[in-house]
């Protein structure tokens, strides 16, 4: 079983910690190293599955929490932005795991599916 899941477990748990008002300032710095390198990487495994539309929303996420070209938002700001990413990271594990079971779904494959397995005239 492949755990695809665990960059998007990792980031929500940090996101979800990231919300309690103690936390020392380093700890935001750590958080947006980590969450930069798990969004980026999840772009490029929605590149491989080709979703694009995946691959647009974590690389902009991958971009907004960058370490080197910050976004300055206030700490109000980021909690909302916090628990909007969290949500992204949670849609982001099914979306992407959805058929990932090593093969491309081509349409014409997808199709026989729906029609109970029938290809080519004959039912398998």
């Amino acid at each position: 079983m492949k755990r695809s899941w665990i960059p998007q477990a990792i980031v929500c748990l940090m996101l979800l910690w990231a919300l309690v008002p103690s936390n020392p300032y380093e700890y935001y710095i750590v958080l947006r190293l980590v969450c930069c390198a798990a969004f980026a990487y999840l772009a490029v495994q929605a590149f491989h599955r080709e979703k694009q539309a995946w691959v647009w929303v974590l690389g902009i996420t991958a971009v907004v929490y960058n370490p080197i070209f910050r976004v300055h938002l206030t700490r109000g700001i980021w909690s909302v932005v916090n628990v909007a990413t969290i949500g992204i990271a949670v849609w982001s594990a099914f979306a992407l795991n959805a058929g990932s079971d090593g093969k491309k779904v081509t349409k014409d494959e997808s199709n026989d599916d729906e029609k109970g397995g029938e290809r080519c005239g004959r039912k398998s």
